[in-house]
């Protein structure tokens, strides 16, 4: 896929690697097509690379370390020509950017390719403010919006104020809700292994969600989404869900949900 070849903020055409991710791929779609739109609208020349695979993440926190570096090995392969690499998640941006050239001693022969593709990495929101200079996107939707922060986008890529700006420049009306930087008890495998922790975590989460009043709460994870989501959804509240990108784009059901089909 591609789109249109125009001057970026620096000045100078960019070609753009886009790594759909794992949950993206599998659970919600929408959101790759969605960051696909925003970044050629953004005047970039999109590819989507046919053999990405997973960043590693699940292995890299599971402690395989060796098949964590094969997975990065090849994710710096597929991604090595281009001259950014966007991801529409914070966790798997962060993977990549920080964690990968950890995974490589200085002497080993794909050190410098990682180190390379890695430092061209960003998360999607970051990649449009910080990157690309774009200060809006189009139209949000209607909804007041609440945001929840994702622990890695946040804590590792410093990701706060990047999706807020694009979102109130879309016209978008945000209410803060409460401990929006705390964690929603997805966490990848945390989940898994911790069940009851993780849906204590979310249930709190999803408590600060409605009582923000807003129409629908956002992120920019997909794991984060799906967790907050099922919980408003247990719970049979109305509050929707987004990614980001999804608002971003103009690609949302402002519609509530009901009894139906939470």
């Amino acid at each position: 896929m591609s789109g249109k070849s125009v001057k970026d903020g620096s000045g100078t055409g960019k070609s753009v690697g886009l790594f759909v991710t794992c949950l993206v791929n599998t659970m919600r779609p929408r959101v790759g097509f969605a960051t696909l739109k925003l970044l050629e609208e953004a005047g970039f020349e999109v590819t989507v690379p046919a053999g990405q695979t997973c960043c590693g993440q699940p292995n890299y926190n599971a402690g395989d370390r060796e098949a964590a570096k094969d997975f990065a090995r090849r994710f710096a392969r597929e991604f090595s020509q281009f001259d950014h690499v966007v991801a529409p998640s914070g966790s798997c941006a962060a993977m990549i950017r920080v964690h990968h050239p950890r995974l490589f001693d200085a002497d080993d022969p794909d050190k410098e390719l990682v180190d390379a593709v890695a430092a061209r990495t960003h998360e999607l929101t970051s990649f449009l403010t910080d990157v690309a200079g774009v200060r809006t996107t189009g139209t949000a939707t209607s909804e007041t919006l609440t945001y929840h922060d994702s622990c890695s986008g946040l804590r590792e890529l410093k990701v706060k104020q990047q999706p807020r700006t694009l979102l109130r420049a879309a016209g978008a009306e945000i209410t803060e809700m409460e401990d929006a930087e705390v964690c929603c008890g997805f966490g990848g495998l945390f989940c898994v292994k911790y069940p009851d922790i993780s849906g204590e975590m979310v249930r709190k989460k999803s408590d600060e969600v409605v009582k923000s009043g807003a129409g629908a709460v956002v992120t920019g994870d997909v794991g984060c989404l799906l967790n907050i989501e099922g919980a408003l959804a247990r719970r049979n509240d109305p509050v929707r869900a987004y990614h980001v990108a999804e608002v971003l784009a103009g690609m949302t059901d402002d519609k509530p949900r009901n009894e139906d089909d939470a």
